[in-house]
């Protein structure tokens, strides 16, 4: 397990129709020394095929089959395999730009820097209209555990961080909204450095069936979204002791 360098988590489920270009983006950005954590959470479509013939290359790519529970278990699912150094996220229907680990792994671990969250285009479906130029300016994203609580600029597949988060951050809670503002400030709350990188290193694809979206809803329910969020911290620092 020492061995290996980045694991890429990848959560899917029907995505057949973007799937492979994501992994190839994926592949070209790894090594032997990396891997591929697939967990596809029960695709009635030709995904979990497409996985599986991209096992038994010269990167790993192991496929195991997720809860079927949604995406947060999913992603759990697939972040508990994962035996890697460093821990990167990635989504079924995006595409990396090449250079992507190698510039992420600039800062983690250095100085402090337990988590990266880099910039990305927003793109249409197709991949040939930038909708947003950068993610970072459409959000105001920053570092910092008050102002993330306030507005999550976290964003799941644009995510990478040390694997140590992972013995406090896990089981990722079934109470809260998303996994991504969960992970960033689980390690905000730890004291350990983020990093907000404003490269564009990812083609987030919007599409008609995107899990995630850009809204929050009405003020009530973002409240008790974030005091869910906040409740779920306590608990877990109480529990784990950092």
């Amino acid at each position: 397990m020492n061995s290996i360098r980045v694991s890429v988590a990848l959560a899917a489920f029907n995505g057949e129709k973007y799937i492979r270009e994501q992994l190839d983006s994926i592949l070209e950005n790894l090594s032997k020394q990396d891997e591929i954590v697939a967990s596809d959470d029960g695709s009635s479509d030709r995904t979990w095929d497409i996985l599986k013939s991209y096992e038994g290359k010269d990167i790993p790519v192991r496929v195991i089959k997720g809860p079927g529970r949604g995406v947060k278990q999913n992603i759990n699912a697939a972040l508990k395999c994962c035996r890697g150094k460093y821990i990167f996220l990635a989504d079924q229907d995006d595409v990396w730009v090449s250079g992507k680990v190698d510039r992420v792994l600039r800062y983690l671990g250095k100085d402090g820097c337990s988590l990266v969250c880099h910039d990305a285009k927003v793109m249409n479906d197709s991949l040939t209209e930038v909708l947003m130029p950068s993610f970072f300016a459409y959000r105001g994203s920053k570092p910092g555990f008050y102002q993330n609580l306030l507005k999550n600029r976290y964003m799941g597949c644009c995510m990478a961080f040390e694997r140590e988060l992972l013995s406090d951050a896990l089981p990722i809670p079934e109470e809260i909204e998303m996994h991504d503002q969960w992970l960033g400030m689980i390690n905000d709350k730890k004291g350990k450095g983020s990093v907000f990188l404003p490269e564009q290193l990812l083609f987030y694809r919007r599409h008609e069936t995107n899990v995630s979206d850009f809204s929050h809803g009405s003020v009530p329910k973002m409240l008790r979204k974030r005091f869910t969020l906040l409740r779920a911290i306590w608990k877990r620092r109480k529990l784990r002791n950092f």
